[in-house]
């Protein structure tokens, strides 16, 4: 059975990193997003390796469904983050026959 005090400390933890990721984000100005974007897909990727291993190191059923959701959940994170970036970086490249013909008139 789980600890209460050990239930409760990691719900506190879990609230505390919540808050203070949306205070942080929250004041980052437009012009740093897609550089902080980037940063923040390759942190996601580590957190997707570190959902497989412990996906591959769960032994019961709950642990392997936690950890199937993390691994789900982590990948979907970084697919999303990788569009979201593209969709950013697509705002600044110029439209026209300039760009897809290679050269610069």
């Amino acid at each position: 059975m789980i600890d209460t005090t050990l239930l409760w400390t990691a719900v506190y933890i879990a609230m505390l990193a919540a808050f203070t990721g949306y205070v942080v984000i929250s004041r980052v100005p437009v012009i740093l997003h897609t550089p902080l974007m980037s940063g923040s897909n390759f942190i996601h990727g580590i957190v997707l390796v570190g959902a497989l291993v412990a996906l591959g190191l769960a032994t019961t059923p709950l642990e392997q469904a936690i950890g199937f959701i993390a691994v789900v959940l982590g990948a979907a994170n970084v697919t999303g983050g990788y569009v979201v970036t593209e969709r950013i970086l697509q705002m600044f490249n110029r439209s026209g026959k300039n760009q897809k013909e290679g050269g610069l008139k």
